[in-house]
């Protein structure tokens, strides 16, 4: 593996480590919601679900499985309309391409 690949999945890493960990270790409840912490960490939830689309839209442009990506992205839709949870709907939209993409 190339030193550059290794520094980038060891950077990428370290921040998604610390976007989940520190939230619970750092006293949140003095912010405003409006303040730009507070508009930060609303904003982590839909940039999931944006990464993890515009992941599975990486396999359409080479030639990939089509059928797990409109699986996926419907399965994302449906779930955030229906229950209006990102995370249900990340980890369903998850699920199904998956799912769809090893049958």
């Amino acid at each position: 593996m190339r030193a550059e690949v290794l520094a980038l999945v060891v950077s990428v890493g370290a921040a998604t480590w610390a976007f989940r960990y520190l939230p619970f270790r750092l006293n949140l409840s003095a912010l405003s919601a409006g303040g730009w912490p507070g508009r930060m960490l609303a904003a982590i939830g839909p940039a999931a679900i944006a990464a993890l689309f515009a992941v599975s839209v990486l396999p359409l442009l080479t030639g990939g499985a089509q059928a797990a990506f409109w699986a996926g992205t419907v399965a994302v839709i449906g779930l955030w309309f229906w229950r209006r949870s990102v995370v249900l709907a990340t980890l369903g939209g998850a699920l199904v391409y998956g799912v769809v993409f090893a049958i």
